[in-house]
């Protein structure tokens, strides 16, 4: 009886053995992956949480420390930035102690950031969000790598469910932000500082896993050395998922940013805007959970390209036309295709990919590059509205984006390999 023969279990960190201890935990952990799922969905559900919890908060923070609205904003774009800066070194992390340690230290990093973000001082407001970015970054970047690797038949439907996570957890602190604060007292500072119970939670689902992956006698050792991997940086291919990466982030972090802005300056209630932003937030789970599976059952992505940028580019069109009136349904378009289009955007990533070292690379890059331009995003569109006095020069700025996005995107999505 002819039996295969199976090829080593290599790292997602690159060429990197583990120890027989550690292979045989392996192969063990993927025979029986419930708590690895677990572990993933845990970590994805804390990849935006800590986001979120800001934005409800940020009048009472910004009362509390007497801070101007471009300090405010920065708020938020500070750990925006550090997303894209820490995805400059979690490939190297990665490759230097291990995938699941990586992960598992990025959620003890950002259980810390989000207490001393917590902190009665502006310092520690800014120096959490610097921790905040920089975990993030990390299991952003890690987690397609992994993906690839352990799930390398059902990756599709794999970043399905931790895209999915991933926004479905920023909608529920979004959304319990302000009546948690409320609960605790009034404390804006107990408010933010709940949530790292949830990366706390997530990171002791991971420990087992670094047990059981690696064993206990270290790391690995060295594969045979293979030829040099051609960077990922010098593929056209890989540009081409990195900007539309990039271009989907901008557009998603300006909504974030002004979209219950954009509504209460044409005259609708803090509140009816606030539910409007949460309807945004709760329905983007759809596009993220749908829209992997699609392409995973595509040889070309194109079609889905085409879907998720007309859907954003008519939100915005709606926002600028008739902002008030058909706030619900802009809302609802927008959401899907926000969710839809970073879905889609990961998915790219591993589908992209021939292997988990080049994922890995792939996904640092896309992330480095995509989140420093989602990061100027919020900014220059709050500018332009300054110089303007209006919010249409802003938004026809963002449908450009959409077109630049259609662009590229249709480029990524082709049936190709970097």
């Amino acid at each position: 009886m002819r039996t295969e023969s199976r090829p080593p279990v290599l790292g997602a960190e690159a060429d990197v053995l583990p120890s027989p201890r550690g292979a045989a935990g392996r192969r063990a952990l993927l025979a029986h992956p419930a708590l690895l799922l677990v572990g993933i969905v845990l970590a994805s559900l804390n990849m935006r949480a800590a986001l979120a919890s800001v934005s409800p908060l940020v009048g009472e923070i910004a009362a509390a420390f007497g801070l101007s609205s471009t300090a405010s904003s920065l708020v938020t774009s500070v750990p925006v930035l550090f997303l894209g800066l820490g995805a400059l070194v979690a490939p190297w992390l990665g490759r230097r102690f291990g995938t699941e340690p990586v992960l598992l230290a990025a959620l003890v990093l950002l259980g810390a950031g989000i207490l001393v973000r917590a902190l009665p001082s502006v310092y520690a407001l800014y120096g959490g969000g610097v921790l905040v970015g920089t975990a993030i970054a990390l299991l952003n970047v890690l987690m397609p790598g992994l993906i690839k690797r352990d799930f390398p038949d059902r990756a599709a439907s794999m970043t399905s469910l931790y895209t999915g996570a991933m926004i479905a957890g920023a909608t529920v602190v979004a959304a319990a932000s302000v009546p948690l604060e409320e609960a605790l007292g009034g404390s804006w500072e107990a408010s933010l500082g709940f949530w790292s119970l949830l990366a706390a939670l997530a990171a002791l689902a991971w420990l087992p896993q670094v047990l059981i992956a690696r064993g206990r006698t270290g790391h690995g050792v060295r594969a045979v050395p293979a030829a040099p991997a051609r960077s990922v940086w010098r593929s056209a291919l890989a540009w081409q998922v990195t900007l539309f990466m990039g271009l989907q982030s901008l557009w998603s972090y300006v909504l974030i940013a002004w979209m219950p802005t954009i509504f209460t300056d044409h005259g609708m209630s803090r509140s009816t805007a606030g539910v409007i932003f949460a309807f945004n937030n709760l329905i983007q789970v759809a596009g993220a959970f749908a829209v992997p599976l699609l392409a995973g059952r595509m040889r070309t992505q194109r079609p889905l390209v085409v879907l998720v940028t007309a859907l954003v580019a008519a939100g915005y069109a709606g926002l600028m036309t008739a902002p008030v009136q058909g706030a619900w349904l802009w809302s609802a378009l927008l959401g899907v295709g926000q969710g839809g289009a970073v879905g889609l955007a990961l998915t790219l990533i591993v589908l992209r990919s021939g292997d988990a070292v080049t994922a890995s690379r792939l996904s640092g890059m896309a992330q480095t590059v995509g989140y420093l331009l989602a990061a100027a995003g919020p900014l220059a569109a709050g500018a332009v509205h300054q110089a303007t006095g209006s919010w249409t020069v802003p938004i026809v700025l963002v449908l450009c984006v959409c077109a630049a996005a259609l662009g590229v995107g249709l480029l990524a999505a082709r049936d190709a390999k970097v």
